[in-house]
């Protein structure tokens, strides 16, 4: 089990651009087709731009016609956390810092479990070096 590390949030504020900041610690989004990874297509490992966990792998990756990164599954279950939100829609946080992430939702490809992990560019970081 991953602890959650102390984040002091304005050395984030420092860190992260405007619409980072908000996305991830405010639980914001950003404007559909508007993000780097929605047409990435290189293989890599994706992370959390706040504390670099390994979230999500290339390999999983799907174009779901959103708008936004979709992935089936994360790398490991243990590197996120699921909790139900204001709008009763299933968040997907990091576990290792908190930070907002996007959310999952019930209409993925039906062949590889039927998940699909919404999730904002602004919260990731593509290491292009990094494959699982």
């Amino acid at each position: 089990m991953i602890s959650k590390m102390q984040i002091n949030d304005e050395e984030l504020k420092k860190k992260l651009t405007p619409q980072q900041y908000h996305i991830l610690r405010e639980r914001g989004t950003e404007a559909p087709f508007s993000g780097q990874y929605v047409n990435e297509h290189s293989k890599g490992m994706y992370t959390c731009a706040v504390c670099a966990q390994e979230l999500f792998s290339s390999a999983t990756k799907f174009d779901s016609g959103t708008g936004w990164p979709s992935f089936t599954d994360p790398v490991n279950l243990e590197h996120v956390e699921l909790r139900e939100d204001n709008e009763h829609r299933t968040e997907v946080a990091c576990k290792n810092c908190g930070s907002h992430l996007g959310h999952v939702f019930d209409d993925g490809p039906a062949d590889k479990g039927g998940k699909r992990y919404c999730i904002n560019s602004a919260c990731l970081v593509l290491n292009k070096e990094q494959t699982k």
